[in-house]
């Protein structure tokens, strides 16, 4: 009897055991295309290096939005060297997206404290994200605001910092961000907005067009008085 019930309990472990393979098998898999996704996206920043991304999640997901509800989608986008881009523009966007660009190294860990600490107080959603942090989503992700996003993006960043540098980083940044309805990077921007290019923008106007990046589909650069006057007094406190 006793072996009886010793074998009925090794043949239900058994069992319980061939009914866990498939979901480890599932995870295990998951895992893999996880790791060989991460993967992919380390070979793409690397080649940034050197190459210049022909369009970005953000870009498709826009397209993708726009056929979706039927909807005319023209995608105006132009990539132009960092030396093409008035250092106006560079300096308004720092100032007004991530002052602290220069000194962290891919997490401003400073604004992500301030951030938390206003939101536990009730306050509107105060974003912490530096330009790199930005960069990545823009890339890879899209305006999805999971947080398994935000974890592949933490891990992303440190290797952006080492294969890009600050400089790309910053070109990739200001060529690739959304500035209006199908509007992609410095350029288009100021064509679209101002009749004029990035090599020529003005601190007046540079000012306005870093002010509609929050909400670049619902702001509009005339109307960012106050916001711009305070992007300009930010640009002066830090040198520029």
């Amino acid at each position: 009897m006793a072996a009886s019930a010793e074998t009925r309990s090794d043949a239900a472990a058994q069992k319980r055991w061939r009914s866990k393979r498939p979901f480890r098998s599932i995870v295990r898999w998951i895992a893999i295309g996880l790791a060989g996704l991460w993967l992919l996206f380390v070979l793409l920043l690397t080649a940034m290096r050197w190459i210049n991304p022909p369009t970005t999640a953000v870009h498709v997901e826009r397209g993708l939005q726009a056929w979706m509800h039927h909807k005319p989608y023209h995608e105006r986008y132009q990539f132009v060297p960092l030396s093409q881009i008035s250092p106006n523009l560079q300096h308004a966007v720092i100032a007004a997206e991530d002052a602290r660009f220069y000194q962290h190294h891919g997490f401003d860990w400073h604004a992500i404290e301030l951030a938390a600490e206003h939101d536990a107080e009730g306050g509107r959603i105060r974003g912490g994200s530096t330009i790199d942090q930005q960069l990545i989503k823009n890339l890879f992700f899209g305006t999805d605001r999971s947080f398994l996003r935000k974890g592949a993006e933490a891990t992303l960043v440190p290797v952006a910092e080492v294969v890009l540098g600050k400089r790309r980083i910053l070109e990739l940044y200001l060529n690739e961000v959304e500035w209006g309805p199908g509007v992609y990077g410095a350029e288009a921007a100021c064509r679209y907005w101002y009749r004029t290019s990035a090599r020529h923008i003005d601190p007046d106007r540079a000012a306005r067009l870093a002010a509609i990046l929050p909400l670049p589909l619902k702001r509009r650069p005339d109307r960012m008085n106050h916001y711009s006057e305070l992007i300009l007094e930010r640009m002066r406190q830090m040198g520029w």
